[in-house]
C-alpha cells in the first residue's frame, strides 16, 4: 500500500483528485488542512483537521499522523510548509514517511529572491536585475544600466503579495522606507511563461517537463494558457534543474524577451497551473507513487501535444454539518 500525505490542501481539489485516481485502490490518499471549509480534504479518502502551522506542536502532530496512517510519501500546497518538511527530513523519514521535496538549502534558496537572483547570475541564467537596497538600485539607474518602471517585492514572499509597479523615485523611497525587506527588480517587458518539471526522486534525473504561455493571470496564478513547445528550452531547463539539485514537483516561471529565456522565480511544489499539465497527459502523481514504491520514472520530456488552451472557471462545493 501507499499511502499519501498532502498538506495544506485548501481549495487544491484537483490535486487531490489526481492522486487518488493513481492510486485506484492501491493505498490511500489523506488530506489536512487548518479548516473544515478548505474543500479539497472532502476529495481525499480521509481528512484530518490540524492546528496551523505556526501552532506549537504543529511538527508532531504531521509526525504522529504519517506514523498512524502509515504514509508512504507527504508534500504540501503551501509554501511555509516546504520549509518544515525541507528541515525535519530524517525525522519524516525516521516516521517512514518520504517529504516530497527538494533539500532545505535548495527550498530555503527558493524563498530568498535576492539570493536566488545571486545564484542565477552565478551561473550564467539570465533573469531580471535585482538590487537589495534603494541605494544600489539608484546607483545603477544613474549609470544607465536600468531604469524605470520596476518591480518592488518582498525578498521572501509568495503568492505576488506586496508587489508594486513603481515608476519614480519618490516610490521607490517611500515604500521600501515603509518596509525595508523589499528588493528591487527589473520590470521584464516580455511574454510569461510557465514549466511544470519533475526531477525523479530515486535518479535525481528530470523526467518530465510542460511548458505554457500564460493568456491571463489572476491573483498572481494562471488564470488562462496554452501548452507550447521548444526543444531548446527543454534542454536549457533540464541542465538548470539539475545543476541546481531540485528534487520532486518544481514549477518554474520564466519570460521569453527577443529570442532569450529569462528565469524570473521556481517554486518547489505544484503550481496553481498543474492541472493543466495533467489534462495533457503529464501524470506527476503517478511518477510520484512510482518514486515512493522505489521505482525510477522513464524520461517523458515533452510527450504532450501544443496548442491546447486551459480556461479555469468557478465551481463549488456544498456540504452539511461542517464549519468554521
Amino acid at each position: 500500500m501507499t499511502n499519501i500525505l498532502i498538506l495544506s490542501a485548501g481549495t487544491r481539489d484537483k490535486v487531490v483528485q489526481y492522486f487518488k485516481k493513481e492510486l485506484a485502490g492501491r493505498g490511500k490518499v489523506v488530506a489536512t488542512d487548518c479548516s473544515p471549509v478548505a474543500p479539497a480534504i472532502y476529495e481525499a479518502d480521509e481528512y484530518v483537521i490540524v492546528p496551523r502551522i505556526t501552532e506549537e506542536g504543529y511538527l508532531e502532530t504531521i509526525l504522529s499522523l504519517c506514523r498512524e496512517k502509515q504514509i508512504s510519501g507527504v508534500f504540501s500546497l503551501i509554501d511555509p510548509e516546504l520549509s518544515l518538511l525541507a528541515a525535519h527530513r530524517e525525522e519524516f523519514l525516521a516516521a517512514g514517511t518520504v517529504p516530497v521535496v527538494p533539500d532545505e538549502d535548495v527550498v530555503e534558496l527558493c524563498f530568498d529572491k535576492y539570493r536566488m537572483y545571486e545564484k542565477l547570475t552565478c551561473l550564467g541564467v539570465p533573469t531580471a536585475q535585482c538590487y537589495r537596497t534603494p541605494e544600489a538600485f539608484f546607483e545603477a539607474q544613474k549609470a544607465g544600466k536600468i531604469d524605470y518602471p520596476v518591480f518592488l517585492k518582498p525578498v521572501c514572499g509568495s503568492a505576488s503579495l506586496n508587489i508594486s509597479r513603481v515608476t519614480c523615485r519618490e516610490e521607490v523611497e517611500l515604500l521600501c522606507r515603509e518596509n525595508p525587506d523589499l528588493m528591487i527588480q527589473e520590470f521584464m517587458d516580455g511574454q510569461e511563461y510557465g514549466a511544470d518539471l519533475y526531477i525523479d526522486l530515486v535518479s535525481g534525473e528530470v523526467i518530465s517537463i510542460f511548458v505554457k504561455k500564460k493568456l491571463k493571470m489572476r491573483a498572481g496564478e494562471t488564470d488562462k494558457a496554452v501548452s507550447v513547445k521548444d526543444e531548446a528550452l527543454f534542454s536549457f531547463l533540464k541542465g538548470f534543474a539539475e545543476t541546481m539539485g531540485f528534487r520532486g514537483m518544481i514549477d518554474i516561471d520564466l519570460f521569453l524577451i527577443g529570442n532569450t529565456w529569462y528565469v524570473s522565480e521556481v517554486n518547489p511544489r505544484f503550481g496553481g497551473g498543474y492541472p493543466h499539465a495533467y489534462a495533457c497527459g503529464v501524470n506527476v502523481p503517478a511518477m510520484v507513487i512510482n518514486n515512493l514504491q522505489g521505482e525510477k520514472n522513464r524520461p517523458c520530456i515533452g510527450e504532450y501535444k501544443a496548442g491546447m488552451v486551459m480556461m479555469k472557471y468557478s465551481e463549488i462545493m456544498v456540504r452539511e454539518g461542517i464549519g468554521e
